[in-house]
């Protein structure tokens, strides 16, 4: 946690929005992908590109000037962050959810905040992700996105887990299978169904096509706040549900997630997380102050008092561990034989 002391410190955080608008700029204009064939001049890029040099040389000293491009004489070139995270087709790639989600979508709901918190919004400003995920073009941009960047997490959630003795595990809200498809590859006698609206599965199932899995997983489409779960699960995923519905519905979830479990089965949330403390991580914070801005009846979460609900509903074995570092925690807890 760092103490702001000084007038530069402030203005950091006050413009802070300008070095996120760069790095979206220079993600929609694909530049990280074109410095990734090796560094060039301003005028190099403008030429290949068509846009003016002027307006790429101040974007680039942008980018530069906060470490996402290294500059040596006059060619620019990314860093190894840009080269591994926003080069379109790279392993670890992750640009989509930035471009698209948090550039298009979220970054408009925060100049309602101050309104969310006074309680003086207006009518439509803001609204449930059912009715946002009704409208398919808002469902596809947001669930593409959320893809890109879930496959990650998705990854480093089937390294950290032991799901072997799993065979049935739900996926509640579980998008368009991110998380479902690096699972299934990582545990193959893991069998996965996902619930989430109607127009996210219809991506979902394309995705899940393209991944040779459609035989192990399958999708419920409706509400995961109101339809029928499957039961006999061996383990229960939520992930990124917890902050983006109010808090008040949260011990239904996991009083809910006990009944469809069979004894011995484990529950798995993960989600945007600060410590116990409340003195951070700062990234944690401020995603769960972003999902206020969309969801006004949002709650903070922190593991105790996670773990406590699990406790209260039942669960027992409880366990709480980092997935991406500063950002998400996963509490798991089992249903007792």
């Amino acid at each position: 946690m760092t103490i702001v002391k000084d007038a530069l410190q402030v203005s950091e955080i006050a413009f802070g929005y300008m070095g996120s608008k760069a790095l979206f700029a220079a993600l929609h204009i694909d530049l990280f992908t074109v410095l990734a064939k090796g560094p060039a001049p301003a005028a190099e890029v403008a030429r290949g590109s068509g846009i003016p040099e002027n307006r790429l040389m101040i974007l680039m000293t942008a980018l530069t000037s906060i470490g996402l491009l290294v500059k040596e004489g006059d060619r620019f070139g990314n860093s190894p962050g840009a080269e591994a995270f926003l080069v379109t087709g790279a392993k670890y790639d992750f640009g989509d959810y930035l471009r698209y989600q948090i550039d298009r979508q979220m970054f408009r709901f925060m100049a309602n905040l101050e309104n969310v918190i006074q309680g003086d919004v207006e009518a439509g400003a803001i609204d449930s992700y059912a009715t946002w995920m009704a409208d398919p073009d808002e469902a596809r941009i947001y669930s593409e996105a959320q893809h890109s960047g879930s496959l990650g997490p998705g990854r480093s959630l089937a390294k950290q887990v032991d799901f072997k003795g799993v065979n049935h595990l739900l996926d509640v809200a579980g998008g368009t299978g991110a998380f479902a498809i690096e699972l299934c590859q990582a545990w193959p006698q893991l069998n996965v169904t996902v619930i989430d609206f109607p127009n996210v599965v219809a991506l979902g199932r394309a995705y899940v096509d393209r991944a040779s899995l459609s035989a192990r997983i399958k999708f419920v489409a409706g509400d995961a706040l109101l339809c029928d779960w499957p039961d006999h699960q061996d383990a229960v995923l939520m992930s990124y549900l917890f902050s983006g519905v109010p808090g008040d519905q949260l011990p239904d979830l996991v009083e809910h997630a006990y009944r469809v479990l069979n004894a011995g089965g484990q529950y798995i949330v993960h989600d945007f997380m600060v410590d116990d403390d409340r003195q951070g991580p700062s990234l944690a914070a401020l995603w769960q102050l972003q999902h206020m801005a969309f969801t006004p009846a949002a709650r903070s979460v922190t593991p105790g008092w996670l773990i406590a609900l699990l406790a209260d509903s039942g669960f027992a074995d409880m366990a709480c561990r980092e997935l991406i570092a500063g950002m998400t925690k996963v509490v798991m807890g089992r249903r007792p034989i």
